[in-house]
């Protein structure tokens, strides 16, 4: 395969961009190739721009009124934040996981349906319901019930039903940003499973403070610390194996071994 024809295999590719709240620079220099249908975990010590990465996939940042960036964050080739990209359409096909559950005040089944509706889905709704509560490993425990609120859910089921909601637009990506850290430790490992079973099909980018949940459950791993000028930059980018057993800098070791962060 060719250079050219991998680069329009990768999911997302980031070239040299800088990230800026104002005039500060919360994340600069970051060069990043994502591969397709692989989890990605995106870890490093608070403040570094974790974060502010991720969202900068599907254009999440917009809504900080005073974000802008520099550089190109590449979707099938395209610079998502070219002036003829509708960001809206970005959001249906890079899909997005928050850190605490945030299901509607709707039913569990209108939670599901409700941006499939918006998005203009014709066909029929209630096997689409069933397919993504399936898929998101919810079905069995909530067919039953599909008219009870979103809310009357526990936190690992509001969770897993919010991942239904995202699947439901058919996106290519799913980002998660700490998607485990309000939940408890058998919660968290059903979602990292469903996680597993979801990369056959999608693409997942994960940022996470767990360090043994980045080991555990991605395919590649990117380091990020803050520099001497508070800006975020990523220190390392590899296979998850060889980042936690053989990391080439020294801050990547001091920080999965916990000397620091």
């Amino acid at each position: 395969m060719t250079e050219a024809s991998e680069k329009q295999h990768l999911a997302i590719e980031t070239r040299d961009i800088h990230l800026y709240y104002g005039s500060f620079r919360a994340v600069k220099d970051v060069d990043l190739q994502m591969v397709p249908q692989q989890i990605t975990a995106i870890i490093g010590p608070s403040g570094c721009g974790k974060s502010t990465v991720l969202r900068s996939f599907n254009r999440m940042n917009d809504f900080v009124p005073s974000f802008h960036m520099e550089g190109e964050v590449l979707f099938h080739g395209q610079n998502i934040y070219a002036a003829d990209v509708d960001p809206v359409m970005v959001r249906q096909r890079i899909g997005m996981v928050f850190q605490k559950p945030n299901p509607f005040p709707k039913s569990i089944y209108d939670n599901v349906a409700l941006g499939a509706r918006i998005n203009g889905f014709k066909e029929n709704m209630d096997d689409l319901v069933e397919q993504t509560l399936r898929q998101a490993a919810l079905w069995d425990e909530v067919k039953d019930d599909l008219r009870k609120s979103g809310l009357s859910l526990s936190g690992g089921q509001q969770q897993r039903l919010c991942i239904a909601r995202a699947l439901a637009v058919k996106p290519e990506i799913i980002l998660m940003d700490e998607p485990c850290s309000a939940l408890d430790p058998i919660a968290t490992l059903k979602i990292e499973d469903l996680m597993r079973e979801l990369s056959k099909e999608y693409t997942i980018i994960i940022v996470t403070h767990n360090m043994q949940q980045a080991a555990r459950a991605s395919d590649f791993t990117a380091f990020f610390t803050m520099d001497e000028d508070r800006a975020g930059i990523m220190v390392e980018y590899g296979e998850t194996n060889q980042i936690f057993t053989n990391p080439r800098d020294k801050r990547t070791k001091d920080y999965i071994t916990g000397r620091f962060g």
